[in-house]
């Protein structure tokens, strides 16, 4: 039996371009604000779903992998971690969390006719308008992170 071992020294070297914080500290200030305002107000397990859809969507490699140890570290299943990318056919998520991640899809996608009347009609079935207003708001949030961090070439740490 053989052991794989990950060989480092043929990583592609990823260069940060800006650290964002320390050029205009206060508006990163004001997005931790959003921030932390929405993780107050969203059910804990949907927020971390709908921050690594959004992460995977976006090609957001710094938060996919924050948000997926994150989630994990706080006892979500890596089973429903590794089927968020394909959470359509997966069978691990209730009706809420397929209404939400199905609105992070159209709002990250957001084309130029806005969220389809399907999705909004599911997720104000199963979501009550407060709860809709801060999803769309952690929606919009974590897109605003995953904007940062892919302009800036924010790498994820090689260890943690």
């Amino acid at each position: 039996m053989t052991t794989e071992t990950t060989d480092t020294t043929d990583r592609v070297e990823i260069t940060p371009r800006l650290a964002v914080h320390q050029f205009a500290p206060e508006g990163y200030r004001a997005v931790l604000a959003l921030e932390k305002y929405v993780a107050s107000k969203v059910d804990h397990v949907v927020f971390e779903l709908l921050k690594l859809r959004a992460s995977m969507l976006n090609g957001c490699s710094f938060c996919v992998d924050m948000h997926s140890r994150d989630a994990a570290a706080a006892g979500e299943d890596t089973r429903r971690l590794f089927a968020v990318a394909a959470w359509r056919e997966a069978p691990f998520f209730t009706r809420r969390e397929r209404a939400a991640l199905a609105l992070t899809d159209a709002v990250t996608r957001l084309g130029e006719h806005g969220v389809p009347d399907d999705v909004w009609e599911e997720a104000a079935a199963v979501w009550s308008e407060e709860e809709l207003a801060n999803l769309i708001l952690a929606i919009g949030t974590i897109n605003l992170w995953n904007r940062i961090a892919i302009t800036t070439h924010t790498p994820p740490p090689l260890t943690v």
